[in-house]
């Protein structure tokens, strides 16, 4: 950013009632992650959501199932965030939700969505006492279909192995994405986001 609008940005905050801190640039440098930060960091307190009052709460729901990626991660949760779900579930295994990584490729959606990091077993059975309908991410699966209510939960898998073998064993429907093309398998972040647009489409 520029100098004006760094200052636009500060000015902005204040007016927001939020706390500034001005640093020297070797100190900025050293408190941020990335080579080339952008002049501005926030410091915020991590919002955690409640497993059960999610589960139990309306709106569809994305649980991620040990992505491993933080750009992955990011995505998905911007996408969420940008689709209308209500929350986000983030399974063991799955990268920080609220690292860095994750927070930049979320472009900052992470502070707007109702995320809980919770264990497998756990997620299946708030699932399971709300009834949701548990949607698994599948190549080979049928695509998405007319009739899936708002009151579903879908999972992404692991980049590597997929959807772990007692969610798999839950699930109601695997679901995939047709293509046409040579290509047999997607990013787990563009394919993931790709049915949660299919899901509020139908």
């Amino acid at each position: 950013m520029h100098v004006g609008e760094l200052r636009a940005v500060e000015e902005a905050v204040r007016i927001a009632g939020i706390e500034v801190e001005l640093v020297e640039a070797r100190e900025f440098r050293a408190l941020s992650s990335t080579e080339a930060p952008q002049g501005i960091l926030l410091v915020c307190e991590q919002d955690e959501a409640d497993l059960e009052q999610l589960a139990a709460g309306e709106g569809r729901l994305l649980v991620l199932d040990a992505l491993q990626d933080p750009g992955n991660v990011g995505t998905l949760v911007r996408s969420s965030v940008a689709f209308g779900f209500s929350g986000v579930i983030a399974l063991d295994g799955t990268a920080d939700p609220w690292g860095p990584k994750v927070v930049r490729a979320s472009a900052g959606a992470v502070t707007r969505a109702r995320m809980v990091r919770a264990g497998a077993a756990e997620t299946l059975e708030a699932l399971r006492v709300t009834s949701r309908t548990l949607l698994v991410a599948s190549p080979g699966g049928p695509a998405l279909t007319n009739g899936v209510g708002p009151k579903v939960a879908l999972v992404v898998g692991n980049e590597g192995v997929g959807i772990r073998d007692e969610i798999r064993a839950a699930a109601h429907s695997i679901v995939s994405i047709p293509m046409s093309g040579p290509i047999d398998s997607l990013n787990a972040g563009i394919a993931g986001s790709i049915l949660m647009h299919d899901l509020i489409r139908k």
